[in-house]
């Protein structure tokens, strides 16, 4: 994809990434919850090669500057989980997280996925938009810990 602004590119995550693609997260979750985070409720993110070494993590990067990271990880016989979706405010409005989910669901559906699901909260429009433009449907809503949750899934068969 080429835009005005440059080439995007869709890459893995390396180790040398670990310290940007935290702070992209964190600051996406900041910015969502209007204010700090709570560095303990995201401990994951202190090393997200362990944390999902069973998934794939993906970066876009916009003439290498990195605009946006997602992760897919297994949860079960043929069914994976779409976590930790970020792009960054500057690059919203642009494609990158379609892009990112479309690498994604590829990697889950070459490790046999037959089923990808996902959650967001309920108030966050922009990221319920995206999970639907791309095929996803709602499930289901969910009191959670932090308020209402929005659950997706995606059929891959």
């Amino acid at each position: 994809m080429t835009d005005e602004a440059g080439a995007l590119r869709i890459v893995p995550f390396t180790q040398e990434d670990q310290v940007p693609v935290r702070a992209l997260i964190l600051g996406g979750l900041a910015e969502r919850w209007g204010g700090e985070t709570d560095p303990t409720l995201n401990g994951d993110l202190d090393d997200i090669a362990e944390s999902y070494a069973a998934g794939t993590t993906l970066l876009a990067r916009l003439d290498n500057v990195l605009v946006g990271a997602g992760t897919v990880v297994p949860r079960g016989r043929h069914v994976e989980e779409v976590v930790r979706m970020s792009v960054a405010p500057t690059a919203r409005g642009r494609g990158i997280g379609i892009r990112l989910l479309d690498r994604l669901v590829d990697a889950a559906s070459a490790r046999g996925a037959h089923r990808i699901v996902c959650e967001t909260c309920a108030h966050w429009e922009s990221a319920i938009r995206l999970y639907l433009a791309f095929g996803f449907t709602i499930t289901h809503y969910h009191e959670g810990d932090f308020g209402r949750e929005a659950h997706f899934g995606l059929d891959l068969r």
